[in-house]
């Protein structure tokens, strides 16, 4: 298939993608819904919505809002948990015909590693994402996330490699003073892949009630409102950790896409733009495919890393 060529395939960790674009955590579900909707073929893994230990009914609504120039959220990571999540959910990724990507979430150190425990047993598993950067379910209001301090980063990864040999994925928060400390920290601890970034904090307010709007008061800014942002975290930690790296957070179209990469981005994850366009993995991919063409590069690892910075 032309969308698959061997010039547009990647590595990441253990894994080989045929493509550089990663479906998001979050951006599809779990039924069969999205057949006929989505091109699979052009995405090369898709990661789940985050799983936990047990399920979680997530916070009150309303639960998303329009921004002008993005989306909130604050789903707080609705699911059935692991165990149901395996018995009747997984068998139908299981069955896609590219590498799945499950995403684990916890509270606890303890509830990490008996979610990694269960998914180290799961075979025809391509990698765990951990992710230790949901801003939606802190243990407290005004609690960190693991992902928020470079001690606990590096303890909850050490920890969790000594469990498994599978390809482990850590999601950082870009809600940080310094996110290249932190993805040294989970580099150290044997991280295998970094996913860059979550969501930033964001909240709105409806002017009538002088209330917020969402349910949770604050929410998770996703869109093209933070596309600067998740750029300019992904070229601090690019310098400073040699892993390989999703970058995404903004990327709406190609341009886009060719921004992250040419900045040092590995693999690029797609979300928000996936609800507005179910079309848009197939558009950005071979508009990628056009500007490899167009610039004689024979393979998007030429492409990779290519920022030619002003001395």
């Amino acid at each position: 298939m032309e969308l698959m060529q061997k010039n547009l395939s990647i590595k990441i960790g253990k894994l080989r993608l045929s493509s550089p674009l990663i479906a998001a955590s979050g951006t599809f579900g779990y039924a069969k819904e999205l057949d006929g909707l989505v091109d699979f073929n052009c995405f090369g893994a898709l990661i789940t919505k985050t799983v936990t230990l047990g399920p979680l009914t997530g916070n009150k609504p309303p639960r998303i809002v329009e921004t002008p120039c993005g989306l909130l959220n604050s789903i707080g990571l609705e699911n059935p948990g692991i165990n149901i999540f395996l018995e009747e959910k997984w068998p139908y990724f299981a069955e896609l015909n590219l590498p799945v990507i499950i995403s684990i979430g916890g509270k606890t150190k303890n509830e990490f590693i008996r979610l990694i425990e269960r998914l180290d047993e799961v075979k025809n598993l391509s990698a765990i994402e951990v992710n230790i950067s949901c801003p939606n379910i802190a243990k407290a209001r005004g609690a960190t996330m693991f992902s928020q301090d470079a001690d606990e980063t590096y303890n909850l990864i050490k920890a969790l490699r000594r469990i498994t040999k599978k390809t482990l994925i850590v999601k950082l928060t870009p809600n940080v003073t310094d996110i290249a400390q932190i993805a040294a920290s989970a580099a150290k601890a044997g991280a295998d892949v970094l996913s860059l970034v979550n969501t930033y904090f964001g909240m709105s307010l409806d002017i009538n009630s002088r209330k917020p709007i969402l349910g949770n008061i604050i929410g998770g800014l996703s869109g093209p409102a933070i596309k600067p942002l998740s750029l300019y975290a992904l070229y601090q930690v690019q310098k400073t950790v040699k892993l390989p790296i999703i970058a995404g957070g903004g990327i709406m179209d190609t341009k886009d896409a060719l921004e992250f990469l040419i900045c040092g981005a590995d693999a690029l994850s797609l979300g928000t733009v996936n609800l507005i366009n179910t079309k848009a993995a197939s558009e950005i991919l071979q508009g990628i495919k056009k500007y490899l063409q167009k610039n004689k590069m024979s393979s998007i690892r030429r492409l990779i890393g290519s920022l030619r910075c002003q001395s």
